[in-house]
């Protein structure tokens, strides 16, 4: 779970060093165990942060999840289903987009696809900062197909870009965000032809998409995470203090499409491409 993003401008801290270390969970002492992804590419995307220390002064402070980043397996399964959902323009047009992009690691992964752009937009000017650095050790490496940024704003009120786009969400933050950010999305695509793809993980309010009119769901199901990345979740989480989250073999995703509003008389099976059932991955 990413934490959510929000309006403002990303600063260093007054002496240019990384505010990151400040933040509850990014410690040794705090039970933080470094994910292998970190290990093997030399940058900074392990952690837990429990929603109640991402505080920024921003009012949708209270409605952040918590900060932990997507397992790659479980974010290249996702990119795999969606691309059998037969998406509705070649993946070089389509801009991808991650709301609640904590330090970046899904900006990372979806910048080894040849997307037209990569865009991570996150609330806490601390774990934008650090991504900012993963994205330039991603680039030094040479990893990146696509040309990737991180954005200090408010995802509620984050505009998408034109042409194609798809939007990531790892469970960043509670309903009234994700609320306003949909009804935003649907009252700006209302009557245009416009191309967005919403991949969920962890999709504990997607009955808000379900609900929100233009929105088709193409699917639902567990994507799995792979034997490596399952047992690093249970090194990573048994050191949490607390033990307020359990380490578990999948995550429940939905892939939803925008159809217009003119669509939303379509069930799912008369609007979902073939291939694309609720089958687990």
């Amino acid at each position: 779970m990413a934490s959510n993003s929000a309006a403002g401008i990303c600063r260093p801290a007054d002496n240019g060093k990384a505010q990151g270390g400040s933040l509850r969970g990014l410690l040794v002492r705090d039970g933080l165990v470094r994910h292998p992804f970190d290990l093997e590419f030399g940058v900074r995307t392990s952690g837990l942060i429990a929603g109640r220390h991402l505080t920024t002064g921003h009012r949708h402070d209270r409605h952040a999840t918590a900060y932990y980043a997507v397992a790659p397996s479980v974010f290249r399964g996702m990119i795999v289903r969606w691309r059998r959902c037969r998406p509705l323009a070649p993946i070089d047009e389509f801009t991808f987009i991650d709301l609640g992009a904590g330090m970046g690691r899904a900006v990372l992964l979806a910048a080894e696809f040849p997307f037209r752009a990569v865009s991570g937009v996150e609330l806490n000017p601390a774990l934008a900062q650090i991504g900012r650095r993963n994205l330039a050790i991603w680039r030094a490496a040479g990893r990146a197909r696509a040309p990737m940024r991180m954005i200090c704003r408010d995802a509620a009120e984050f505009e998408l870009p034109p042409g194609p786009c798809v939007a990531f969400l790892f469970n960043p933050f509670a309903g009234p965000v994700l609320r306003r950010m949909v009804r935003n999305w649907a009252g700006k695509l209302a009557g245009r032809s416009r191309k967005l793809d919403v991949l969920y993980v962890n999709n504990e309010q997607e009955s808000i998409l379900r609900q929100q009119a233009g929105f088709t769901r193409l699917f639902h199901g567990e994507i799995r995470r792979s034997q490596a990345d399952a047992a690093a979740e249970r090194r990573i989480l048994a050191r949490q203090p607390g033990a307020c989250y359990a380490a578990m073999n999948w995550e429940n995703c939905s892939i939803h499409r925008w159809m217009g509003t003119d669509e939303t008389s379509c069930s799912d099976n008369d609007a979902r491409p073939r291939g694309a059932g609720g089958e687990r991955a």
